[in-house]
């Protein structure tokens, strides 16, 4: 074999298995996102979130989770966290928004979000941070798995951390509308398919007991549906009468067949565009 065919071939094992991605400037930004092919954090300056006294209807989730990351990144032991329920309730904007309040006091925390399509890169992220200085919060946002999904067993390193142990400067808070992070039916299929059930179902159930903490969000009144409003519509200063207000805000409610923080943003988000008002 002559030297240019073993150069071709060295140069495709190289792009087949790229080198480990290099610890990037931590202090460069507060906020970092982890890519993958080829591995990669790349920092975001400008977090896409709303301020935490914004967040209407979730005051018992909103104070725990304040309270075990205030821990954390005091360099106390912390839980990590799985934030579930109905969708639109606020679960991603809490995580985002508490990090941010953290920073505000005084605090330094990185947060780092990771897709769950990425999950299995998850050990090559955790060595990439185990050495640095600074402590971070692992976000993964609307985490759930299929029946033929197996990177749930990719979680586990998180969770868990192996031979290793999860390092000490990390801690996972994931975001589902799943309290156990599967379909029922999955959960049942596994049951009555399975020759062992009892096992099958206590692998794929189990993780969801690995999150310390456990934060569920429900579907909100009409009460705290136009609460949410008025308190966006009071940090931006958008006017509009009290009864013009709850009839359109209502409207725009049953016309989406729900109420949520979601829902009640859109509504303000509509508002604003029609009376000039920039938010």
């Amino acid at each position: 074999m002559n030297e240019d065919a073993l150069i071709r071939i060295a140069n495709a094992l190289e792009r087949l298995t790229p080198p480990s991605a290099k610890a990037p400037d931590f202090k460069a930004a507060d906020a970092f996102v982890w890519h993958v092919s080829p591995d990669r954090l790349e920092p975001v300056q400008n977090v896409n979130r709303v301020a935490l006294d914004l967040l209407v209807g979730v005051n018992r989730s909103r104070d725990t989770l304040l309270k075990n990351t205030l821990q954390f990144a005091g360099g106390y032991p912390a839980n990590n966290a799985l934030l579930w329920g109905a969708r639109g309730m606020g679960k991603s904007s809490l995580v985002k928004a508490v990090h941010a309040e953290v920073l505000k006091r005084g605090e330094q925390l990185k947060i780092v979000e990771v897709q769950r399509e990425d999950l299995p890169s998850i050990g090559r992220l955790l060595t990439l941070l185990r050495d640095a200085d600074e402590r971070f919060l692992l976000f993964c946002d609307d985490l759930s798995f299929s029946h033929d999904d197996a990177h749930y067993k990719s979680l586990k390193a998180v969770l868990d951390g192996g031979v290793e142990g999860r390092p000490d400067n990390v801690v996972l808070y994931a975001t589902s509308n799943r309290r156990h992070l599967m379909p029922r039916d999955m959960i049942e299929n596994e049951r009555g398919t399975a020759i062992n059930p009892g096992e099958a179902v206590e692998e794929k159930v189990s993780l969801s007991d690995r999150f310390g903490l456990w934060l569920g969000f429900h579907p909100c009144s009409q009460d705290e549906y136009l609460q949410m409003i008025h308190g966006y519509l009071v940090a931006y200063g958008i006017e509009i009468t009290p009864e013009t207000l709850r009839a359109e805000a209502i409207e725009w409610a049953a016309t989406r067949g729900s109420r949520s923080g979601r829902v009640a943003w859109q509504y303000v988000t509509d508002l604003a565009g029609r009376k000039a008002v920039r938010i």
